[in-house]
C-alpha cells in the first residue's frame, strides 16, 4: 500500500513553528524513531533546520525551520497536490491511502 501525506496550505509541521521531537513523532506516527532523528540530523546539515538546546533537565531539544527551509513551502504544496493526483491516476483506490497532516 502507498501512503501519502498532504500538508495543507504547504505547512509541513515545522514550518507551522519550532517542534520537539516528541511532537514531530506524535505528527508522523508511522515514522521510526531512528528514521526521525536520521532525517532531522539530515536536514540540519543541509541548513534547513535548526536544533536548539536548552540547558535543563530533563534535556529539551526544538526544532525549527530556517529561512532557506521556509522557502520550501510553495515547493511542498505543488510536490503534495502533484502526488496526491498521481495516486489517484496510477493506483486503485484500496492501494493508496493520503494522510492530511493538520
Amino acid at each position: 500500500m502507498v501512503i501519502l501525506i498532504t500538508i495543507p496550505e504547504a505547512s509541513a509541521p515545522l514550518i507551522k513553528g519550532p517542534k520537539r521531537t516528541s511532537e514531530l513523532k506524535r505528527l508522523i506516527p508511522t515514522i521510526t524513531q531512528k528514521m526521525l532523528i536520521q532525517t532531522l540530523r539530515e536536514l540540519e546539515m543541509s541548513g534547513l533546520i535548526l536544533r536548539k538546546m536548552y540547558n535543563q533537565v530533563p534535556p529539551k531539544v526544538e526544532y525549527s525551520t530556517t529561512e532557506l527551509g521556509q522557502s520550501l513551502e510553495s515547493i511542498l504544496e505543488a510536490l503534495c497536490n502533484w502526488g496526491g493526483i498521481y495516486a489517484e491516476s496510477s493506483f486503485a483506490q484500496d492501494e493508496f491511502e493520503i494522510l492530511h497532516m493538520d
